[in-house]
């Protein structure tokens, strides 16, 4: 979803799904598929749409904090503040990042723009902290045509992303669809095939629909495929489609246990991405908005296996953020499991392709 919360409304009050070796094998697999790329010039202006693969250069200036009113403080509810990038580029292909997902490292990346773009690349750290993105690439998202879906069908605000190994499925919200695609087939080059989704699906609000997606892999690190119902459930969660209780609309599909389910809806939050962490825990990333309220962020922390259709499930709020804080339009949130065993949860936001917005890319430790 486009968001009123920009830039000047901070400067007025002053992101798992991804298996163990998914990212790295791809990336190899495409370097054998397409040559490397050398740079490209920047866009046309005011053109934002992505109609062939190219390299990106993205420049990233540090945030060496994340409270804006207290510069040394780094614990916010169960996260500790790891470091943070502002990221920007000459390209105008590059913005409105909405969804992206990790290697087991941390360090490859895959993300998709609203705009039916993918952006593939390398996180570069500095002992913990991230200093900047190498290797970036833009391509765009393919129909069945193999043409671009922005081109060919007028598709764009893709704005959720998981991956199952080498298939990859990406929520277009403005038209609530899922598209399939097998990165064993091309990577970024592949063609997209639609997902059927249940009926009610087609009926979410336009602009507030299918906004986060996860999968659950057949075999998690502490679960059992005997203990997880949803192994091999692809879960859809909109934005703010509403059910009769005022609740956020969500769907299970595939898997044994197909069906529609809601998420709480409480203190005026929608819903922008979520992750799975190894633990069965299903961390939803919200934001919300108003003139006289302000804008704030926040991530619940909700049981998988109260997960179920027909199920009204909640979660504790276990990170909150406003206008004091180094925040953006926040829509992406991933997680990894550092080699000293930290769990890190990576967000990044959508800057609408605007001026007073920013591309933020930020980390955090779980640590409760």
């Amino acid at each position: 979803m486009r968001s009123p919360f920009s830039r000047r409304h901070l400067l007025q009050g002053m992101a798992a799904g991804l298996s163990a070796a998914a990212l790295p094998r791809l990336a190899q697999a495409q370097g054998a598929i397409e040559p490397a790329l050398t740079p490209g010039p920047p866009g046309r202006p005011g053109r934002h749409r992505v109609d062939e693969r190219v390299a990106v250069e993205v420049n990233a200036r540090p945030l060496p904090s994340f409270d804006i009113r207290d510069r040394a403080r780094v614990r916010f509810g169960a996260l500790e503040y790891r470091s943070g990038l502002i990221l920007t580029s000459s390209f105008s292909g590059f913005g409105g990042l909405s969804a992206l997902r990790l290697d087991a490292k941390g360090e490859r990346f895959i993300a998709v723009s609203d705009q039916g773009t993918w952006f593939t690349g390398r996180i570069v750290y500095r002992g913990r902290e991230m200093t900047g993105l190498d290797d970036v690439e833009a391509a765009p998202l393919l129909g069945a045509d193999g043409k671009p879906i922005t081109a060919t069908r007028g598709w764009y605000d893709s704005e959720s992303l998981a991956l199952d190994g080498s298939i990859a499925y990406v929520g277009l919200e403005r038209v609530n669809q899922v598209l399939r695609y097998d990165f064993a087939k091309g990577f970024t080059r592949s063609r997209g095939e639609v997902v059927p989704l249940p009926a009610a699906a087609r009926k979410l609000p336009i602009n507030k629909g299918l906004e986060a997606l996860v999968f659950v892999p057949k075999v998690m690190p502490k679960a059992t495929p005997v203990s997880q119902p949803l192994a091999g459930t692809l879960i859809a969660l909109s934005e703010r489609g509403l059910d009769a209780g005022g609740n956020l609309i969500a769907f299970l599909v595939g898997g044994r246990t197909p069906g529609q389910f809601s998420v709480r809806r409480t203190e005026n939050f929608d819903i922008s991405d979520a992750v799975l962490l190894p633990s069965g825990d299903l961390l939803i990333l919200e934001r919300k908005f108003s003139w006289l309220g302000g804008a704030g962020i926040r991530i619940r922390r909700l049981a998988l296996s109260d997960i179920a259709p027909g199920a009204v499930v909640d979660g504790p709020a276990i990170f909150n953020a406003d206008l004091g804080n180094e925040i953006d339009n926040m829509e992406g949130i991933d997680a990894h499991v550092t080699a000293e065993g930290e769990t890190v949860l990576t967000m990044i936001s959508d800057d609408n392709f605007s001026l007073i917005q920013r591309n933020l890319l930020l980390q955090f430790t779980l640590v409760d």
